[in-house]
């Protein structure tokens, strides 16, 4: 299209030099040097110009003898009238072949034109003309002649034959063979009529220009019988050659047919190729770049940068934040379609060079190249989370979705893509960590953590078999009676070669990897069956209690309500006796499916807790609908009772609500004696802390039954001071 745009300029410019051609000339005319010959001469161009011409075969260019008039008005009247001739002759053959003024004008220049150059050419050559004469040498009038054709035949060519090929798109040189190349002959023959026409002249008189009609004619019908005799040949030729082709066509149609077969099914297999190659580099939801192919792309980027020290490039790595939420409210194909909006929300921000891919589930990776500072990956990642947290429509539901993004550079002297991912990936769930909905640069001290934590998780799983883990047991008290009435079982690891590992470094770990529920499922089995053995010991007139929590992660299992029964038999452990706590952001995560399987435990005769009570949603509109049996107040509270106010009203309205809602209340963190004397005043009915003790494990639990069933007391009570409990703050709306 680029050519095709030129060719109308290109036409308007050599109107524009035709017409100061034909100005030039025009100024230089001599009018009187005009006789009847050169009347002669304009009639029989203009009555000749475009009327008898020659086709030449497999080629769109036309032979006409205008050309021989021009060059006889050349030698005979000089240039100026040369190109006043041509232009005439240019307008007559212009207006025959079309009727569009651009076309007509441009027909006009380009003779024009060209026969300026022409005629100039000859003068600078040969001096002024006319200048033949009888006396004139044959080698200087064919010198001349010569000259004469080559110049008329190169510059009128070459200026129509670029119009031609600006207006099909084709090569200049291309469109000149094949359309101009054989045009040379009518040049030649003219000049050559006129130069005999002009060299004999003397010796014949005026009328001598007469004796070019009939050798116009002859060699034109001559020319053209020898053509005809070509075109038949030619055809009669095709007609042979034809004929060879149909038969050869029947020998072989058979075979053409096979062989289109082959064609086809070969054309099927190709589509299928690059079906199964997209599908082997894409992802099939979203069409992004799936892994594989963003690997490939990562090594080309890790050549680029390892082969110019100033470029460098950054990988992000993107996690959607509670993505599980749109599943299990909307469905799966409400996900799916979130999915999709996401890919085409990245794509509309990213530059041509960069790439985004989906690896899979919720995560996408993005390879931002070509950077200039560190702060361009950061910025971008901002800028790609303000887009997420536009709304989302999802079948007629506005949804709001945020993302956790993790950066690595390449700057940190990657050699394999797959450690970019991999630290992308940590610098993501450290983002994760911090509260989501924002991004993590990796650095090398969140590289080593990571290793640790990997090392931690292998140690973990091995800590599964090997049975490295031991049920520590903390005293539940009747803070009326100050017995103990039933025990919390907490988890606790023994490492080979760490020792004992803290509860909130693996308990994480074990939650993200899955490895919780095995653990929970292990310590629930030991517990039923040691407390089981307990119940003789009990102080007061009923069996031990036993509370053991049940993450968040196993109260999504399906098989959650047979494992507890399975226990539960196994170990002839007495439901009504089981106590199973759960934190308020596990029930409150998945409201609906939390209020089932609660109700289920709850037929099985299992009471149910709810854990770190104010510390989580303690969203009261929910708490009624859940058959929750014990509040524990959080150990911030209690802690902090005695000298913060404000604690102690807290604590205040989880008693009333309790006693309103029907449910038991457990103060978490029993500490210090006033904290138990505050406890008491409240009518709380349980407690635990290290008041009473400690976790410890079951043979200490054992010893501390034994103690009070011979009538000795855990602790002594005593406050310090005086107790002044606040009275009841009212709240006026």
């Amino acid at each position: 299209m680029g050519r095709q745009n030129l060719a109308k300029p290109y036409q308007i410019a050599v109107v524009a030099v035709g017409a100061a051609a034909l100005a030039l000339s025009l100024l230089g005319f001599r009018v009187e040097s005009l006789d009847a010959r050169f009347v002669l001469i304009v009639i029989l161009t203009a009555a000749t110009s475009s009327r008898f011409t020659i086709q030449i075969p497999r080629a769109s260019t036309n032979i006409t003898v205008a050309d021989t008039f021009i060059f006889l008005t050349l030698l005979l009247y000089g240039p100026e009238a040369a190109v006043v001739l041509a232009a005439i002759e240019g307008t007559c053959s212009g207006l025959r072949a079309s009727r569009r003024k651009l076309t007509v004008l441009f027909n006009t220049a380009s003779n024009a034109c060209a026969t300026f150059l022409t005629a100039n050419i000859v003068r600078f050559v040969f001096g002024d003309v006319p200048g033949l004469s009888g006396a004139t040498p044959y080698s200087s009038v064919l010198a001349l002649v010569c000259t004469m054709a080559l110049a008329q035949y190169i510059t009128n060519t070459t200026i129509v034959s670029v119009a031609h090929a600006y207006k099909t798109n084709q090569p200049v040189w291309q469109t000149w063979t094949h359309h101009y190349l054989w045009s040379s002959i009518t040049y030649v023959v003219g000049a050559l009529v006129a130069g005999f026409v002009v060299r004999f002249g003397d010796a014949v008189g005026v009328y001598s220009l007469l004796v070019t009609v009939p050798v116009i004619s002859i060699i034109y019908f001559t020319y053209h019988k020898y053509l005809e005799d070509i075109k038949r040949t030619a055809a009669q030729a095709e007609a042979a050659e034809r004929g060879r082709a149909e038969q050869a066509e029947r020998h072989v149609e058979e075979l053409s047919r096979y062989v289109a077969e082959l064609e086809g099914a070969r054309a099927e297999l190709q589509a299928s190729k690059e079906h199964f190659r997209h599908a082997a580099f894409h992802d099939s939801l979203t069409g992004l770049p799936n892994r594989a192919l963003l690997r490939n792309h990562l090594q080309l980027a890790l050549g680029r940068a390892r082969r110019n020290d100033d470029q460098f490039f950054a990988v992000l790595f993107l996690d959607l934040d509670r993505f599980k939420n749109i599943n299990d409210s909307l469905g799966h194909g409400a996900g799916d379609q979130l999915l999709m909006a996401i890919a085409r929300r990245i794509e509309g921000v990213l530059r041509p060079m960069d790439t985004v891919a989906r690896l899979g589930g919720d995560e996408y990776a993005v390879l931002l190249d070509a950077l200039v500072a560190e702060t361009d990956a950061i910025n971008f990642a901002e800028r790609l989370q303000i887009e997420l947290m536009k709304p989302f429509s999802l079948g007629g539901h506005e949804v709001y979705i945020t993302a956790s993004i993790g950066i690595a550079l390449s700057t940190n002297g990657y050699d394999d893509p797959e450690n970019l991912l991999r630290d992308a990936d940590t610098a993501m769930y450290r983002a994760k960590e911090k509260g989501k909905a924002r991004c993590e640069l990796f650095d090398k001290l969140m590289h080593a953590r990571a290793v640790a934590l990997l090392q931690l998780e292998n140690d973990l799983r091995r800590a599964i078999e090997r049975q490295e883990f031991q049920v520590y047991y903390q005293p539940i008290v009747a803070l009326e009676t100050e017995k103990i009435v039933g025990f919390e079982a907490l988890v606790r690891w023994r490492h080979p070669t760490r020792g004992f590992v803290p509860p909130d470094e693996f308990i994480p770990i074990a939650e993200e990897t899955g490895l919780v529920a095995e653990i929970d499922q292990w310590v629930l089995r030991e517990s039923c069956r040691q407390v089981g053995e307990w119940h003789n010991l009990s102080p007061v007139n009923r069996p031990l209690t036993l509370s053991a929590n049940l993450s968040s992660r196993e109260l999504t299992h399906t098989d959650l309500i047979d494992r507890i029964k399975r226990t539960l038999a196994e170990t002839s452990f007495d439901p009504r006796c089981l106590k199973l706590e759960i934190t308020e952001s596990a029930v409150m995560d998945n409201a609906e499916a939390a209020a089932a399987v609660l109700a289920r435990l709850r037929e099985l005769g299992v009471r149910l807790s709810i854990d770190d009570f104010g510390t989580g949603y303690s969203s009261l509109s929910y708490l009624h609908r859940f058959p929750v049996t014990t509040l524990k107040i959080d150990r911030s509270f209690i802690g902090r009772m005695s000298e913060d106010t404000e604690k102690f009203e807290i604590v205040r309205t989880i008693m009333t609500l309790a006693s309103n809602l029907g449910m038991d209340v457990v103060a978490e963190g029993v500490e210090t004696h006033r904290q138990l004397a505050q406890l008491k005043l409240l009518k709380c009915e349980f407690g635990q802390g290290y008041l009473f003790s400690k976790p410890v494990d079951a043979e200490t639990a054992a010893a501390l039954l034994a103690r009070q069933v011979a009538g000795r007391k855990l602790f002594s009570s005593r406050v310090t001071g005086d107790l002044v409990i606040p009275p009841a703050t009212t709240y006026i709306n």
